[in-house]
């Protein structure tokens, strides 16, 4: 695509685009925010306000099809962004879908058959692939730092929220859109990070329960599954634990790599010949790298690490640990 400048949307500035992810399309260069749709048009309003933006709507069409935006990032809650990104593709812009890609793998299919079709450039904001922090575990275990990688281990628990106490209403709880519960929201990064460290996954299963009784999705997880290289991964997700505990172990022939998804631990090696640690902190504006890899692959046809594509196989693998497929 023959363009100087990307000028972006956002679909849903909420708050995960207050910090995480709106400031980065600002920052990079060849990118610039240009406008940002909210339901709540005041909201939009306020927002374009205190972040510099010269446009705002109150409806998604009529960002979609403004013209002078070319690219569009949706960043609402998953269960619209089948219904928004076909309206991208046949509006022919380039899209970044937030992460999860669909409430399941059937509707991210759908998405990637429909941009392919275009031609048209589609990210998934699983950006823990484009991270330091991450990129230096890749490296790691690129370098046979432990051997050969045998197993990962991921064990994520921590107690409800006060808004599940008090049965407050949240998307991230509701079965409708999200089967899994916060295992669709949170462990999503980690198995998508998983796939990225150690290729793709060719068998998947689990169970899935409720166990407090505080929503309708589940809130229990244990899985299980094969990289197509033979390393074999377990995980379990629980949601209602007295202490937070965020624990990944990658196991080798020669040594073991432990760190976490969320916790900002260092990354520990151990093996044979030593035990060394890194601490590798994490970008003001989280989404910075994964929006830079964006740029690289329209300026420069730099692969990005986390396409429609990839997007659509961690969906995959979650519908197989639910046991939904």
């Amino acid at each position: 695509m023959s363009v100087k400048v990307y000028k972006w949307g956002i679909i849903g500035c909420g708050n995960v685009t207050e910090v995480k992810s709106g400031p980065a399309y600002q920052k990079v260069e060849g990118f610039e925010l240009k406008a940002v749709m909210r339901r709540d048009i005041e909201k939009a309003e306020d927002y374009a306000n205190r972040h510099g933006v010269s446009k705002f709507y109150g409806n998604a069409d009529d960002l979609i099809n403004d013209p002078e935006i070319n690219a569009i990032y949706i960043a609402t809650p998953p269960d619209s962004h089948l219904h928004y990104a076909l309206k991208v593709a046949k509006a022919g812009k380039v899209c970044c879908i937030e992460k999860p890609m669909a409430p399941s793998y059937k509707e991210c299919e759908q998405i990637v058959r429909v941009f392919k079709e275009k031609e048209l450039p589609l990210f998934v904001a699983y950006y823990r692939r484009s991270l330091p922090r991450f990129e230096k575990i890749k490296a790691l275990l690129d370098a046979s730092a432990i051997g050969s990688v045998r197993h990962i281990n991921w064990h994520y628990s921590r107690g409800p929220k006060p808004i599940d106490l008090l049965e407050a209403y949240d998307w991230r709880t509701d079965v409708k859109i999200a089967y899994g519960g916060y295992f669709d929201d949170l462990a999503s990064h980690g198995l998508d990070l998983f796939i990225y460290l150690l290729g793709n996954i060719t068998e998947a299963k689990g169970l899935a329960v409720n166990q407090q009784d505080l929503y309708s999705s589940k809130d229990a997880i244990v899985g299980s599954w094969l990289h197509h290289s033979g390393i074999t991964g377990s995980g379990s997700w629980n949601f209602g634990t007295e202490s937070v505990e965020d624990k990944v172990e990658i196991y080798g022939s020669n040594g073991k790599i432990t760190f976490s998804v969320f916790k900002g631990a260092p990354i520990v090696l151990k093996n044979d010949t030593l035990e060394k640690s890194f601490d590798i902190a994490h970008p003001e504006n989280i989404q910075l790298y994964h929006v830079e890899n964006m740029k690289k692959q329209l300026f420069s046809e730099i692969p990005h690490p986390s396409t429609g594509e990839t997007g659509a196989h961690t969906s995959w693998v979650m519908d197989k640990i639910l046991d939904k497929n």
